[in-house]
């Protein structure tokens, strides 16, 4: 990606984002084997929810932000994730969710984000939310202010880490006395599972299919 400008890349992956998207068959490659095993399905109390996939260029390179979730008592307590929650009444559509949790968040100023698209919404039976990635760029590194309550750390993640598949790996992740067979992506000292990684595997199949 060093070799590609920030702008060609946002301006083809926003094309790219209007085609149909390879959903599960990128969220498969990173799914844990129980959310196939167990087989939960949404039902009458799953909530929706968005998280933003902002993409910004820096050194020469193209970052985005993940987070790290503080502990706590709750199903996604300590993990890495994209800043992103609940949506409430008050949010018009999903975009907006994403926008407004990113900017509670990390502090983004979401005036400044441009959307270029979304990938597919996925299921989380954990806590029984569907999930919509939504995808944009800033056109600057922006300040980060996380909120303490809700992010231990912001951790930035060059795009060409994530397309280094030497990062690719699987361990056993206990989760509420469960052990869970996982595939993960390991970023600095973090590894990235779960629901997030199954986002990641999407964008990562995409952005390889821009032009």
């Amino acid at each position: 990606m060093l070799q590609t400008s920030f702008h060609t890349f946002t301006d083809s992956l926003r094309r790219r984002l209007q085609d149909p998207l390879p959903g599960e068959l990128a969220h498969s490659k990173m799914a844990a084997a129980s959310r196939y095993r167990l087989g939960i399905k949404p039902n009458e109390r799953t909530r929706r929810s968005a998280v933003l996939i902002c993409f910004y260029p820096y050194r020469g390179s193209i970052y985005l932000p993940l987070i790290l979730r503080p502990q706590y008592d709750g199903v996604h307590a300590g993990q890495m994730a994209f800043p992103g929650g609940r949506m409430e009444r008050f949010d018009e559509n999903l975009t907006r969710t994403a926008l407004r949790e990113a900017q509670e968040e990390i502090g983004i100023r979401v005036s400044d984000v441009t959307v270029l698209g979304h990938l597919t919404e996925l299921f989380i039976p954990p806590s029984n939310f569907y999930v919509l990635p939504v995808i944009g760029m800033l056109p600057y590194r922006p300040d980060f202010y996380p909120d303490p309550r809700e992010v231990e750390a912001v951790v930035e993640v060059d795009l060409d880490t994530l397309l280094d598949e030497t990062i690719v790996g699987d361990s056993q992740v206990e989760v509420r006395g469960m052990t869970v067979d996982a595939p993960f992506y390991q970023i600095e000292n973090y590894r990235v599972w779960g629901a997030t990684a199954m986002m990641i595997s999407e964008l990562l199949m995409v952005i390889g299919s821009v032009k």
